[in-house]
């Protein structure tokens, strides 16, 4: 007997889910999405889980905060059997949990009790994790801390960033949901508690958490650009002597290997230098301190313009060894 769902989701991760369950021989009862966002020029953010839904005349709902005894009782009349839940954006009650016959489920992007949290992709990679994974769980009330129902591994690629990962998890959470569905239908589900002591957690960041410490060794700050990617953005100053601080994004870096290092005409006296230094520039590149070795900056984006190759950005302004890659100082009063 197929199970009555209903979804609840707001950000692109859902998506392959959702088409999932549209697909399925489950009953989807209804979208549960974060209400419309307006933006500059009161121009209208797309929600594409909205659309979705609307294009299979599917039901939607928006309520601006869930647990209202008016959200509750919307939920309670469509009388669902399980909620299942990716990406929706708000915290859910325990009068809310306990509305479906057969519980609410959650799609995480990693293997948990690794990276509870908002931000599991981002850290994952920050962290130089080089396996993650999704993990569907049971919601309690605690953060992320139910017992799991199904899980699945993949091993993070060397170039990957937060935003690339992302839907490549999710489109392995999508027939992840559909097997547990179908295990709840069946009645042979099997849950497995999560170890606690060994959580780890994945808070959100603010915008200036994508600065680039240059202090850190080439490798966490490879990880550190590929992780910030699409939000909150990579960034560093450049600081030109007698030019104001320039704000560049920094998209794709590469660690020099000792063969690459031999290769380029550098005083051994430079790999001193303070990191976020340049110590290496040509037409085409440029190449910096870190605070173990030397890192070379492969793609940019001027705030404002487009992401570029270093080596089209260098046909425009002119970089030398000695500048530095860093925070203005304050202003000061």
């Amino acid at each position: 007997m197929a199970l009555k769902v209903v979804m609840m989701g707001t950000g692109t991760f859902a998506i392959p889910a959702f088409q999932a369950l549209i697909d399925s021989q489950h009953e989807v009862l209804g979208l549960y999405t974060q209400p419309d966002r307006t933006g500059r020029g009161h121009h209208r953010h797309k929600n594409p889980m909205k659309e979705l839904a609307l294009e299979h005349g599917i039901p939607v709902f928006q309520p601006a905060k869930i647990n209202t005894p008016e959200s509750l009782k919307e939920l309670s009349q469509l009388k669902a059997d399980v909620l299942l839940v990716a990406a929706y954006g708000q915290i859910l009650s325990q009068k809310l949990l306990d509305l479906p016959r057969l519980g609410a489920f959650n799609l995480h992007a990693s293997l948990l009790p690794a990276y509870r949290g908002a931000a599991p992709i981002l850290y994952a990679i920050r962290n130089g994790e080089t396996m993650t994974g999704v993990s569907l769980f049971r919601i309690e009330r605690a953060l992320d801390s139910g017992p799991v129902a199904a899980m699945v591994e993949t091993p993070i690629d060397p170039k990957e960033t937060t935003g690339m990962l992302q839907d490549r998890l999710a489109e392995l959470a999508a027939p992840l949901a559909m097997d547990v569905l179908d295990q709840i239908e069946q009645g042979t589900l099997v849950e497995t508690p999560q170890d606690h002591a060994a959580a780890t957690f994945a808070p959100t960041l603010d915008k200036q958490e994508g600065a680039i410490d240059w202090n850190q060794t080439a490798e966490q700050i490879a990880c550190h650009v590929r992780a910030m990617q699409p939000w909150p953005s990579p960034f560093s100053f450049l600081l030109q002597s007698g030019h104001e601080p320039l704000r560049l994004l920094i998209l794709d870096v590469e660690k020099l290997s000792k063969e690459a290092l031999e290769s380029l005409e550098i005083e051994p006296q430079s790999r001193e230098f303070t990191p976020g230094t340049v110590v290496f520039s040509s037409t085409k590149r440029v190449v910096l301190c870190t605070g173990d070795g030397l890192l070379e900056i492969r793609q940019i984006q001027p705030q404002g313009k487009r992401a570029m190759e270093i080596s089209q950005f260098l046909c425009g302004k002119q970089i030398r060894p000695g500048d530095v890659f860093g925070n203005p100082p304050p202003e000061s009063d």
